[in-house]
């Protein structure tokens, strides 16, 4: 059990419905959508002993607006029910996706998805994040009813009326309140690390 609640603290983000219509668009911009079979947000959260557990989480958008060649707004929906872990025993992956699927974690009686909302995309030309990354994205994360900025470099292509966006960056899941594991008075094998790692990878085509 150390194990599975060493992989219960992961997840996130990255996600979901940009919420307007093709009727209210700028007739100078274009809509896409997020192809939710291959979008995802691969997780995964570690221990002090460098232990550690993965899997991912599917990411949905109905609408993403592009203008100029640029993507300039949307949102994504991640649905707490679509989480999946990699790299468990099948007999075990139940128990811990069940885990963060429960009040510990993601509560998803009370909040069955994720949230995330562009406010900004600028163009990028540091270092941080994952190499090759062009713009940087801001926009604010939303987890159990909380709302905060979340902010991350993003390798972003549109090409032939495909879209593809990849970021790596990590989320600190204790600002949202999920606090499980996370007291560093716990003994190593117990504490599991506030940030999550997060790998995002969308796909998405003009609509």
């Amino acid at each position: 059990m150390k194990k599975v609640a060493l992989l219960s603290a992961i997840a996130v983000l990255a996600a979901g419905l940009w919420n307007c219509t093709t009727d209210h668009l700028d007739p100078s911009q274009e809509a896409y959508q997020l192809d939710e079979t291959k979008s995802v947000a691969v997780w995964k959260g570690s221990q002090r002993t460098g232990n550690f557990n993965e899997g991912a989480i599917t990411v949905k958008s109905d609408q993403l607006t592009v203008q100029n060649g640029q993507v300039t707004g949307g949102s994504f929906t991640i649905p707490v029910s679509s989480i999946v872990n990699y790299n468990l025993l099948d007999s075990l992956k139940p128990i811990l996706v069940g885990h963060l699927q429960s009040a510990d974690f993601f509560n998803m009686a009370l909040h069955p998805n994720i949230t995330y909302t562009i406010t900004g995309i600028a163009p990028y030309a540091g270092s941080n994040g994952l190499a090759g990354s062009n713009y940087q994205v801001s926009g604010n994360l939303t987890m159990l009813g909380k709302t905060n900025p979340v902010v991350f470099p993003a390798r972003i292509q549109l090409n032939d009326n495909q879209l593809t966006v990849e970021a790596t960056l990590e989320v600190d899941r204790t600002n949202w309140g999920i606090t499980y594991a996370s007291d560093p008075a716990l003994p190593d094998d117990h504490y599991i690390l506030p940030n999550l790692g997060i790998h995002l990878k969308l796909f998405g085509n003009k609509k």
